[in-house]
């Protein structure tokens, strides 16, 4: 059996019309030592390490020490585990309580530790946009529900739109730069490294393009001695423009 047979049973397909774990009600476990939020916490360390495609139930179950039987006990499915560990580093996002005289740096800091967590866990910008009904967890709803309330005491008129402006460029932000750090972290080398390497290619891929040679001769040297700092200043300005707008639809 593979491991993608392995990790949809077709009794749980039969007995949760809703594919979401937030729609099936949790079973009374039959093993008791293993819990649900630890099989989460292994869930994450192996997604954290060796990303999405490494994960397996036969996998998690080896390193708990338990068969992928015991598992489904607890989670039916790798696609329920997935929405569980979504849920689980969503629960490291604070959202500033509403109210604040300056709700622009309430929603920076927000946006900050979204983007950190995305860094931290370079698998979650992959799979939040297809992870079931991750919405319904209670981490993620927390926050929703926290911004929604950030946003209209800052006097939104439609604050979920405002939400998904900002979240929208947030996630693609941090999930491109994920991406990024994971191929660096396979490379072995430091990211300065990395990058260094990759700079005869690139002055020869633009060579010939004015404004993309002018703009790479403007960037290159800040992005080998601190590509962390010149990630931070681009996420910094992106965010900065978005704002400038969405404070433009404030009533005034």
């Amino acid at each position: 059996m593979t491991d993608s047979e392995e990790d949809q049973p077709v009794a749980a397909k039969a007995t949760n019309p809703i594919p979401s774990v937030w729609a099936r009600r949790q079973r009374e476990p039959e093993q008791p030592v293993l819990s649900r939020e630890a099989i989460v916490r292994e869930a994450i360390a192996m997604l954290d390490a060796d990303g999405v495609e490494a994960l397996s139930m036969r996998k998690l179950g080896a390193r708990l020490n338990a068969g992928a039987t015991s598992l489904y006990r607890h989670v039916a499915t790798k696609d329920e585990l997935i929405e569980l560990a979504v849920d689980e580093v969503f629960g490291e996002i604070p959202v500033p309580d509403p109210g604040a005289a300056d709700w622009r740096a309430d929603v920076i800091a927000t946006c900050g530790a979204f983007r950190a967590t995305t860094l931290r866990h370079c698998w979650l910008g992959s799979v939040i946009g297809q992870a079931g009904l991750v919405y319904l967890g209670p981490n993620l709803a927390r926050v929703s529900e926290r911004m929604a309330a950030l946003f209209s005491a800052a006097g939104f008129p439609e604050p979920s739109r405002a939400i998904d402006t900002v979240l929208s460029f947030v996630l693609g932000m941090s999930t491109t730069e994920a991406a990024f750090l994971t191929t660096v972290a396979r490379s072995g080398r430091t990211e300065s490294e990395f990058v260094a390497g990759l700079m005869p290619t690139a002055q020869e891929a633009v060579a010939g393009h004015e404004f993309l040679a002018d703009a790479f001769a403007q960037a290159a040297a800040g992005a080998v001695e601190n590509p962390a700092l010149v990630r931070d200043q681009k996420f910094d300005y992106g965010l900065e423009v978005i704002l400038d707008g969405l404070a433009l639809r404030l009533p005034r």
